[in-house]
Parts: C-alpha cells; sequence; structure tokens
C-alpha cells in the first residue's frame, strides 16, 4: 500500500476510535477504512505519477491547509485540471505563481486559497452550459469565493449583483430574487461564473490584473468551446472587459451564442444591462439547440437554501 494511502488510513482509524455520542471505542476493518477513503474521496489518484489529491471535492473548506505550491494539483476540479495542466509549466503561469507568493506574505489577498478555484470543482468541464465573465474578484472581507458576482450570506449584496436578480426576475416571472447571493446552485448546473483575474489585494480593485491570470483564464474559455463533445455554449458578455476578452480568443459564432450589453454595476446597468433579456435569450438557444430540459433553472437560487 503506498505511503501517503497508509498514513490517511491511519488518520480515518484513529478518528473512527471515537464515537461523537459515547466514549465507546468503534471497531473499523482496514478494508472498511479504505471503502470509506475511496467514497469520501479523501484519497484519489491524480495522475500518472501516482500523487494522491485530498481537496477535490466542493467541500474543500474540511480540507487540511491548503498551499500556493499545489494549489492547482490540490484545489482544482480534475476535468479542469486534465485539460488546463500544461499552462502551469508555462513561464507566465510560473511568474503569477511567484507574484502570488510574494503577494500572500505581505498582503490579505482575496478569495481565500482554497477557493480560488472553486468555479472549477463546481462546474466541472464537461457540464458548463453557459459562460459569465466577469472582471475581478469582490476585494472586501467576506466578499469573494470564487464565483464572479457571487458572496456567501451573510454578506450585504453588491449593487451589480442586484441588477443581475433585478433582470433575472423580469425574464423569469417565477424567480423570486432571494437575500443572499450565493451562485453555487447555479454552478452546479453548469453556470460557469468566471473572474478574468481570480485573486485580488484586500481593499485594492484590480490589483492582481495584468499579472499572468487573464491569461489563463482565456484558455479557461478555450477549454470550454474545444471540448471533445462540441457542443455550443451561452457566453454572457458583460461590459467591454468580457467582450474584448472573448473577441481576442475568437468564439466561433456559428457555433456558440454571445449576448452582449453593459455591465451589470450600477454605474452601467441603466444603459443596457436592465432589460437585456439574457436569461430567457440563453434558454431560448439551449432549448432550441439541444432540446426541452437543457435550458437553466434560474430559479434554483430561491428554491435551495441558502
Amino acid at each position: 500500500m503506498p505511503k501517503d494511502t497508509t498514513a490517511m488510513l491511519s488518520t480515518l482509524r484513529a478518528s473512527a476510535r471515537v464515537s461523537q455520542r459515547s466514549s465507546a471505542p468503534i471497531k473499523v476493518s482496514a478494508k472498511k477504512l479504505v471503502a470509506m477513503a475511496s467514497t469520501s474521496r479523501l484519497v484519489t489518484k491524480s495522475d500518472s505519477e501516482g500523487s494522491l489529491d485530498t481537496c477535490s471535492t466542493p467541500d474543500i473548506a474540511a480540507c487540511s491547509e491548503v498551499k500556493l505550491d499545489s494549489l492547482e494539483e490540490d484545489t482544482m476540479g480534475r476535468s479542469w485540471y486534465d485539460a488546463l495542466r500544461p499552462q502551469f509549466k508555462r513561464e507566465y503561469f510560473i511568474k503569477l505563481k511567484t507574484f502570488l507568493k510574494t503577494e500572500t506574505s505581505s498582503h490579505e489577498v482575496y478569495p481565500p486559497l482554497r477557493d480560488v478555484y472553486s468555479w472549477s470543482r463546481l462546474t466541472p468541464l464537461e457540464s458548463v452550459k453557459v459562460v459569465i465573465l466577469g472582471q475581478d474578484p469582490y476585494h472586501n472581507v467576506g466578499q469573494a469565493h470564487g464565483l464572479a458576482f457571487s458572496v456567501l450570506p451573510p454578506t450585504k449584496l453588491p449593487g451589480s449583483l442586484k441588477n443581475i436578480y433585478k433582470q433575472i426576475a423580469s425574464d423569469i416571472p417565477s424567480f423570486k430574487p432571494p437575500k443572499t447571493g450565493d451562485f453555487t446552485p447555479l454552478a452546479k448546473l453548469g453556470v460557469l461564473w468566471l473572474n478574468s483575474s481570480l485573486t485580488v489585494r484586500a481593499h485594492k480593485a484590480a490589483s492582481h490584473s495584468g499579472k499572468g491570470w487573464e491569461t489563463f483564464t482565456a484558455e479557461v474559455i478555450r477549454a470550454v468551446v474545444s471540448r471533445e463533445d462540441g457542443r455550443g455554449v451561452v457566453f454572457l458578455a458583460w461590459g467591454l472587459p468580457a467582450q474584448k476578452t472573448l473577441a481576442k480568443i475568437g468564439i466561433d459564432e456559428t457555433k456558440h451564442l454571445i449576448l452582449r450589453s453593459p455591465h451589470p454595476s450600477p454605474l452601467s446597468a441603466h444603459r443596457g444591462f436592465l432589460g437585456n433579456g439574457h436569461f430567457s435569450k440563453a434558454n431560448a438557444w439551449l432549448c432550441d439547440q439541444y432540446g426541452p430540459g437543457e435550458e437553466v433553472d434560474w430559479t434554483v437560487l430561491h428554491s435551495s437554501p441558502q
């Protein structure tokens, strides 16, 4: 048995000796411990080199301390890791990681490291139906958690998010805007909430722009449009930066749908974001291309406990 697996099983065995409701020891066989480890995905093969992936589940908060050096291997969803792995050895990405080491050693950086790639765990590559492009993460305490525009409760809803809710409600009459701003339920349905820059220094907007993230997230988009199944997706490009990103990549609009409008920011939403009909248009295209049932259930936000 591999050394790392043996250590993991030892930890599980030690934990199994204690009952949460009783001081009596619990006897668990080695065979059952292996099954437990496999089921919980605490022990899974990650690549041909035989390393172990200990943090690839959506509930990564329960994982051990996340290290920047192995952030991709430890926290990225497997389908994305496999598709993007060549990027990790490229010069731009090595420079980006060096920059992040300096930043995290001297400044607070958002989102927490464990959440930088949360989008990849919640929305596997093969499940992407809609891609929504943001710019950089929210830069205040307790806001960013790895999904563009999204915030975890009890964080107050940012203005852009409020406007997103207004437009969904306008498009989908049955939608009831929730009081919280967590887009995790939609991410699980195939909506990829992707910022062009995946980290930011606390209280300093766009502080990690131009450091390499934009090159990387462009490769994320390329991975989506070059999937083996050839399936098309809907891109919601809100604001000029998102629109320029897609133009630079060169999305084939005979295969994919790009919906463009101003950004949902309170500074620009009244110029054409509100009233853009993007959510109903995205569903109409998905239904037309792939049949009934392929639409996104935007109402899951108010029907899921948050």
